[in-house]
């Protein structure tokens, strides 16, 4: 998501560092690009025109134009002005008691699927949800919320068979919570393959019934300008009070997000990375904005990187590197531990000046097949590769559905890095390039 427009930003940016000084003419040229950068990633018009006006007068102000470094002062405006669009600062749901989200969005949005990933999202802040099926239009969507409310643990609300009052089996779930010990209920709605009034009047009648805390709207970040429309319709008809937006993994343009929030004044809260029931995260528009300009995203690296390594385990770890006892168990488990932590190509796009390496790409079907092969071999093997000969090695090839070639290629790397880590100078040399790393061993 947005690797076009950053590509294209970052472009613009470099071409305004290599000015000794910045003018109006420098500044126009450059915002032309970007606007047109802006459309292409199906921002809407009027956004993208006001985005590069907001940008235009600063840019043009007397502090940028005397600056020492004014093409860094730009990049500045750019980035706080993106932030701005995308919402400012993080805004935290209202879990005040009696505390009641409504979700809703045309089919297809992935309502279903973020009302769960949102429930577990909430089960590992400590808080008790539970989840309530008002889908009355598809039995699928019920049967689907059963599922996943099962996979993550929460109690779950399933309409009589049959029903088709939604007011009643709204009425009928509010006493069944207050059964229940949960503190967020979390009402997965109906939707339509576009708005109509059928729909739009039901989810009222749903709303003045419930009167929740939350009204958030899931919208798909491929659908475009069309999301825009959506969103627009939805908040004039409810009154949200936030939005979801899923699928930002997607190849998708992106402009959605840079508009959604602009034309509702709403903002948005969180975030569907992906399929995986953990690949949900609240929304931070500074990361965001961080990401898009090439600047990485490095909190969201550490946060991710605090979840997926357990700290006893990385303390044994780093033992076994200054000694040089590092095998195949613990390079495995590294690899699934860096799984852990989402998508190669995500975890990649948080870095610093990644987005700037354009040939740079990471082959994940490679490295499931580095995983077969170290899974092919026997526990002995794993902790003592020196034993691995000819044979060994052939089998290794066959039971991992690689070739020999790729088997030696694997244990040469495998060798030169504990070869490094024996070579207590060359390793000094490494970490002392690594911020922090000056800490170890102490």
């Amino acid at each position: 998501m947005f690797s076009q427009l950053s590509d294209r930003l970052q472009d613009v940016f470099k071409d305004l560092r290599g000015h000794g000084a910045i003018s109006e003419t420098n500044i126009t040229d450059a915002l032309r690009q970007v606007r047109l950068a802006l459309l292409e990633a199906d921002v809407h018009y009027q956004v993208a025109k006001d985005f590069i006006s907001r940008v235009k007068e600063k840019s043009l102000g007397q502090e940028v134009l005397r600056s020492v470094t004014p093409g860094q002062q730009i990049v500045k405006i750019f980035y706080d002005e993106l932030t701005n669009l995308l919402g400012g600062d993080n805004e935290a749901l209202d879990l005040r008691p009696p505390a009641r989200i409504m979700m809703v969005g045309l089919h297809g949005a992935g309502k279903t699927t973020s009302s769960a990933k949102l429930a577990h999202l909430l089960k590992k802040q400590g808080k008790a949800p539970l989840l309530i099926a008002c889908d009355l239009q598809r039995p699928a969507a019920i049967e689907q919320l059963a599922t996943l409310a099962k996979q993550v643990n929460t109690p779950f609300f399933r309409p009589e068979a049959g029903q088709t009052d939604l007011s009643q089996v709204g009425s009928q779930a509010m006493k069944w919570a207050e059964t229940q010990p949960g503190d967020i209920e979390i009402y997965d709605t109906a939707g339509r393959l576009e708005i109509d009034e059928v729909l739009v009047g039901e989810l009222k009648k749903l709303r003045d019934l419930l009167q929740p805390r939350e009204i958030l709207l899931v919208c798909d970040a491929a659908t475009g300008q069309q999301a825009v429309n959506v969103a627009t319709h939805f908040h004039e008809a409810l009154g949200l009070t936030g939005l979801v937006l899923t699928k930002l993994d997607g190849d998708a343009r992106g402009g959605a997000a840079l508009s959604m929030r602009e034309v509702t004044h709403r903002p948005i809260k969180f975030a569907g990375m992906g399929e995986k029931i953990e690949q949900f995260e609240p929304f931070y528009p500074d990361r965001l904005a961080g990401r898009i300009l090439g600047m990485g995203d490095v909190v969201s690296l550490v946060e991710r990187a605090a979840e997926a390594i357990d700290e006893k385990e990385a303390a044994e770890l780093e033992k076994k590197l200054r000694t040089a006892t590092f095998d195949f168990d613990d390079f495995l488990s590294q690899l699934r531990t860096l799984r852990r932590m989402g998508p190669l190509e995500n975890i990649l796009g948080m870095l610093p000046g990644m987005s700037n390496m354009k040939d740079f790409s990471v082959d994940g079907k490679r490295l499931k097949r580095v995983e077969a092969i170290v899974l092919s071999m026997t526990p002995g093997e794993r902790k003592r590769p020196d034993i691995l000969n000819a044979r060994r090695r052939q089998r290794i090839a066959r039971g991992s559905g690689t070739t020999v070639s790729e088997v030696n290629t694997l244990l040469q790397q495998f060798n030169q890095m504990r070869k490094l880590m024996k070579n207590a100078g060359k390793m000094k040399k490494m970490l002392a390039r690594v911020p922090g790393a000056g800490t170890y061993g102490r």
